[in-house]
């Protein structure tokens, strides 16, 4: 648990080189952006969330450890001040629920599975119209 509240706590303070640094090598990504491979694959997921919301903040509100695995729970809070996916900053500020699996050996993070409302969030931005809830 603590590396990935290391991990975490490097993203909040934009020190990405430090994030990197307790990846493996042959790290792999998985999420609703797509896959990314290996520490610099991260550090350009990271940059790109942090570029689109610069004052995110991730705070985790509950971790599960069991064998190699880590389940975390954590709320993405951010304004949206930066282009994402094509879409210009809208000034919003969004609130983000996301669930993340982080495998590690021998202390170091292999792989990270991880998912969050991507509808929701582009909802929020701006991009996609709300959808209306039927009576």
């Amino acid at each position: 648990k603590a590396v990935v509240r290391r991990l975490i706590e490097a993203f909040n303070d934009g020190r990405l080189d430090d994030g990197a640094a307790l990846l493996a090598e042959g790290y792999v990504y998985r999420g609703p952006a797509g896959d990314m491979h290996g520490p610099q694959g991260w550090k350009q997921l990271a940059a790109m969330y942090r570029s689109a919301f610069p004052d995110v903040v991730l705070t985790i509100d509950q971790q599960i450890a069991e064998g190699d695995t880590v389940a975390t729970r954590f709320t993405a809070r951010g304004t949206h001040r930066g282009e994402l996916a094509g879409v210009a900053p809208s000034g919003r500020y969004i609130t983000l629920p996301c669930l993340m699996f982080t495998r590690l050996v021998k202390g170091i993070i292999v792989e990270d599975f991880e998912q969050f409302d991507q509808l929701g969030m582009f909802q929020a931005i701006g991009k996609l119209p709300a959808i209306a809830a039927s009576a």
